[in-house]
């Protein structure tokens, strides 16, 4: 069993009564989503029912309340990331705060800068938005990365130049869980007088996260990756809206200082600022529980079976992730074989494609390694026994794919 502190074992305890599924079906894939915790349901249940206002209707009470209850949540997502209430504009997601970045970026660029950059091994929402502006008029490069997933930061230095807009380096990555040196790339891109993008949608309530001291310029999250609701995320704007050095994507009634117009997701901010409350409160017990389970579970897997490796920068990696690869087993034949265990061969935007992980291949992995690759993803309501169990599991299907040649490589 993992060695957990006092304080650690009696949060696991407290998990108990929270668990999400039956010993039976495991869900590791914490990546891709998180069960919405209960506090946050609860927080969320009066502006369905009772403060169910527009909260843009200001001039009576209902709408007032409403707008209230979106500025305490502005400010518990500012305070979990060490930003300002004014520097929070709320949106449906990581995906589209990451659009608004880079989009509303390089439709404000002036002074010739024409050129965007984004590590190989980002979300395919930003290299897929980059890509698309390269089609229009604009540049655009990928970073290399290292073996284990890290920016390359001699290419970096190498590729950013006074045509610069913005530059967009993960916060951690959704596949190998490798943290980022945000503010040492914060440095190289801001001597260039570009701007520094982050997705940090998988780094919010698993690390620590500062706006200032990374030096982040824009920084995009997402509730459904820290127990909040799914259709709700935030992009942070250094110095506040009136200053966003950005043009929106729609135009409107002028909510979120016209920068997101549309009538506000109440239930949703709501849960999201709960979420991100519990974070920053429980954060940092929750991160080394979480990460003693994920050493516990790998070294399960490891001692049961051989050829396998972990991907990944290990000692800079998200507490709950783990990348394994088995040597002659194919990954889609390994989840065939677990339909009780619920985890991924990479992205969950990802799910269905032929090709092998984007962010595997730019870490210098064969097709034939990437596709035996499997992510697994811990978290919050995670068990000890679900863990054991889930190991057994692996290691039984392991055994028997080699030793039949089924879904061998």
């Amino acid at each position: 069993m993992p060695d957990l502190s006092p304080l650690e074992a009696v949060t696991d305890r407290a998990v108990v009564g929270r668990r999400s599924s039956p010993l039976e079906h495991v869900y590791l894939d914490y990546h891709a989503s998180t069960p919405c915790d209960s506090r946050v349901v609860e927080a969320m249940l009066p502006f369905f029912l009772e403060t169910f206002a527009n909260p843009s209707s200001s001039v009576h009470t209902q709408g007032r309340r409403a707008a209230e209850a979106v500025e305490q949540a502005r400010a518990r997502v500012a305070l979990a990331i060490g930003a300002a209430a004014g520097e929070i504009v709320f949106t449906s997601g990581a995906t589209e705060s990451n659009n608004l970045a880079i989009h509303g970026a390089a439709r404000a660029a002036s002074g010739g800068r024409k050129k965007l950059l984004a590590t190989s091994v980002e979300h395919k929402c930003v290299l897929s938005t980059c890509k698309w502006l390269a089609t229009q008029g604009y540049e655009f490069a990928a970073i290399p990365v290292t073996g284990d997933g890290a920016v390359d930061l001699a290419a970096l230095v190498d590729l950013v130049d006074d045509r610069t807009i913005l530059v967009s380096v993960q916060a951690a990555n959704n596949e190998v869980g490798t943290i980022q040196p945000i503010a040492e790339v914060a440095q190289i891109v801001h001597r260039a007088g570009a701007l520094l993008h982050s997705d940090a949608a998988q780094a919010l309530g698993r690390i620590p996260m500062d706006v200032d001291l990374s030096g982040v310029d824009l920084l995009s999250l997402s509730a459904h990756k820290c127990y909040g609701p799914k259709g709700v995320g935030a992009l942070y704007v250094s110095g506040g809206v009136r200053k966003a050095p950005l043009e929106p994507l729609l135009y409107g009634g002028g909510q979120e200082g016209g920068l997101r117009p549309g009538t506000l997701n109440v239930p949703g901010i709501v849960g999201f600022g709960r979420a991100c409350e519990i974070a920053a409160e429980e954060g940092p017990i929750e991160s080394r529980r979480v990460g003693r389970l994920r050493d516990w579970l790998e070294s399960l897997v490891l001692e049961a079976v051989e050829d396998v490796h972990r991907n990944g920068a290990l000692s800079r990696r998200l507490p709950g992730n783990s990348s394994l690869r088995f040597d002659g087993v194919e990954a889609d034949a390994l989840i065939a074989n677990l339909p009780d265990i619920a985890l991924s061969t990479g992205s969950a935007c990802s799910s269905g494609a032929i090709e092998p992980s984007h962010v595997l291949t730019a870490m210098g992995l064969s097709r034939e390694q990437s596709y035996g690759t499997v992510r697994l993803g811990i978290g919050r309501f995670t068990m000890e026994d679900e863990l054991e169990y889930a190991a057994h599991r692996i290691c039984d299907a392991v055994t028997k794919i080699r030793s039949t040649g089924t879904g061998v490589t």
